[in-house]
């Protein structure tokens, strides 16, 4: 099944690839940069105990609604309009103070839906049929359904979660593009992260972007190369690809 939401760095397009990399046998699954989970969603269920993670807290809190509150998020989506004037509504909105979990997930799920490239900066300028999204929470809630949602750094989930059949996928913000992330990533951070998955008793598998800078702090580690159409350059010319990484220590 597909992701109910785009982000940033979203794994759509690259998640059969991946999944098709994993080990035979997993006992539990944790996607410490969750995202938008596209590779969580595109199976039923990878193992027994299966975590999602991500630091960005209204994304968590989104996440948390669908799954606890579907039906009151989907209340509160029903009065809602695909339009610029309630977009800039809210983007005011969603952190304001007296907000409900529901109300906030339900702005911030409408900011992603109808801003241009899910920035939820700018008004897409494109059509969506809310009904139609709004219906599609009841299949997301039930895959939700046995996964646990984290809100928690990197190195606070690995230290919790990490065992020797745990698998961890990793899609940490891209070296160099951090600054398209709402939730910062600086130079330290990707140094602190090599950090602690040299010392993981379980197996790895990480996503970041192709360059010299990535290929020398994990030169330890097994390194590919893939590649996948750069979306917005192969929109207006043809034969672009974007080089990706997949690093793991098995």
């Amino acid at each position: 099944m597909n992701s109910f939401i785009s982000w940033i760095g979203g794994k759509n397009y690259l998640k059969k690839q991946i999944v098709s990399r994993f080990p035979d046998s997993i006992g539990r699954y944790i996607e410490v940069f969750g995202g938008a989970a596209w590779v969580l969603f595109y199976k039923d269920r990878h193992a027994e105990m299966e975590v999602y993670n991500d630091y960005n807290s209204d994304l968590v809190n989104l996440f948390r609604c669908v799954k606890f509150h579907r039906p009151e998020l989907q209340r509160e989506l029903s009065g809602t309009l695909n339009s610029r004037e309630l977009f800039e509504d809210f983007k005011a909105q969603y952190k304001i103070r007296g907000m409900t979990d529901i109300q906030r997930a339900a702005r911030f799920f409408m900011l992603i839906k109808s801003s241009y490239g899910s920035n939820q900066r700018q008004f897409g300028c494109v059509k969506k049929n809310i009904r139609v999204m709004s219906e599609y929470l009841e299949r997301i809630e039930e895959r939700l359904s046995g996964v646990i949602i984290e809100n928690k750094s990197f190195e606070n989930l690995i230290k919790v979660y990490d065992k020797p059949d745990a698998l961890l996928y990793l899609d940490p913000p891209y070296y160099g593009t951090e600054k398209y992330y709402q939730v910062q990533f600086a130079k330290e951070d990707h140094m602190r992260l090599n950090a602690v998955l040299k010392n993981v008793k379980g197996k790895f598998l990480l996503s970041y972007n192709d360059c010299e800078y990535i290929r020398e702090l994990y030169r330890d580690f097994g390194i590919e190369e893939i590649q996948r159409s750069n979306n917005l350059v192969s929109r207006y010319e043809s034969n672009k690809v974007y080089k990706e990484l997949l690093i793991s220590n098995y």
